[in-house]
């Protein structure tokens, strides 16, 4: 490993390789996070399982507990090499970051991002197309703790000015939202956020910073749902936040308070699906569009709810911010109620039946949005497919015989 140049998690995102060159996002995915201290000859650091850390003398444990003990054995709770592995390397995809937090789920990742920025009082503008669990954590937790969610409509773009109140702390978005795939103009948000000091969080799930540089965008706060596309295999729970220079002491202040920590195995998984995470992501992202446009010629199909299409919403800001799609999407049924829908999903072979996405199984879900600042209208019942690593043909012709179903049980 000597002659290997890696960044300190809090330099501001160490996007530059050995040398100051440029390293392309691939690179830097195979390289991010393994400083030689930790990895001590070895590729991959390894799995460093701690609760109690031992110190020479009292003095020297009375010196440490006085110090920032990020990237410094205090406690197993603060982390080991492992853990700062995974998140330096997080923090190298996301240009113009400061540090990352890791947390034991994406949900654990969404409340600690949105406590570190909120109190009682506050109101939160919250993006209509959202992930469930973040719409439960407004209705439940966040209100409990007197904070006001008010939702808007995905599209609003610059327009979330005139939202903005004399309360509102934050902004939260989720683009493409992860049922209706609506894209969102974050840096537009971002900007109009910016003007009133306003703190904005992103889930970025879908794309990852490798497709999407959140931070780069304007973003304070780049959450992941690491379970999905960083971890890959579907066999961890993860979650993680990065954040800019301003707003990090605040994020690392409450996780600590909250007590939140992640197992090192689980790190360990996430840090081995991330050095693939290019060549899974365009795959995924190559066979899901290329079914998407299949779907969009069958029968029984109203529409489909891809970024990548142009009849998706907010597909021109997809093609200006993004660098590429990931693998999943959905479709609107053409008419059709909840039982011709079924027949649909029960029919099909190589798609999993299950909640998540990320993994290198195709999965399929019925879905039903649940909105608030406007209804969800369609022509018929939705269905959400994650495609996976399998040949996009044979999903093809899977999706075909479901399809068959489907018209039959109509």
């Amino acid at each position: 490993m000597g002659r290997r140049s890696v960044h300190a998690q809090g330099d501001g995102g160490g996007v530059s390789g050995e040398g100051g060159r440029d390293d392309k996002p691939a690179t830097r995915l195979a390289s991010a996070g393994r400083r030689p201290e930790w990895t001590q000859g070895i590729v991959n650091p390894p799995v460093w399982r701690a609760s109690t850390i031992l110190y020479d003398d009292v003095a020297a444990l009375r010196a440490n507990a006085g110090r920032d003990t990020h990237h410094r054995l205090y406690y197993g709770r603060r982390g080991t090499p492992t853990q700062w592995s995974l998140a330096d390397a997080l923090t190298e995809m996301e240009p113009g970051a400061q540090a990352t937090f890791l947390y034991p789920s994406g949900v654990a990742a969404v409340m600690g991002a949105l406590l570190a920025v909120l109190g009682p009082g506050d109101e939160l503008l919250m993006v209509d197309s959202a992930y469930d669990p973040t719409r439960a954590l407004c209705s439940g937790l966040l209100r409990r703790f007197g904070v006001t969610t008010r939702y808007y409509d995905p599209l609003a773009g610059a327009g979330i000015a005139d939202l903005i109140g004399e309360e509102t702390r934050a902004i939260f978005m989720e683009s493409p939202g992860s049922l209706t795939f609506e894209v969102q103009d974050v840096p537009a948000i971002c900007a109009a956020a910016r003007a009133r000091g306003v703190a904005t969080l992103l889930d970025n799930t879908w794309a990852t910073p490798l497709l999407f540089p959140a931070i780069e965008r304007g973003v304070d706060l780049s959450i992941l749902a690491c379970t999905k596309y960083i971890v890959g295999h579907s066999d961890a729970m993860l979650g993680s936040v990065t954040a800019t220079p301003e707003l990090w002491p605040r994020l690392r202040d409450t996780a600590h308070q909250l007590g939140q920590c992640v197992s090192p195995d689980d790190a360990y998984l996430g840090s081995r699906g991330l050095r693939t995470l290019d060549v899974r992501l365009a795959r995924h992202g190559e066979s899901a569009l290329k079914i998407a446009r299949w779907l969009e010629e069958q029968p029984g199909v109203a529409r489909v709810l891809h970024p990548a299409l142009p009849s998706c919403p907010g597909h021109e800001t997809f093609v200006r911010d993004f660098t590429g799609a990931s693998g999943l999407f959905a479709f609107v049924l053409d008419g059709g109620g909840e039982a011709a829908r079924a027949a649909l999903i029960d029919a099909l072979a190589l798609f999993g039946i299950g909640y998540s996405w990320g993994g290198f199984e195709s999965l399929v879900v019925p879905a039903d949005p649940r909105r608030t600042a406007a209804p969800w209208r369609a022509e018929g019942p939705l269905v959400r497919l994650q495609i996976g690593l399998e040949d996009a043909d044979d999903l093809i012709a899977d999706l075909a015989r479901g399809l068959a179903a489907f018209r039959a049980a109509e």
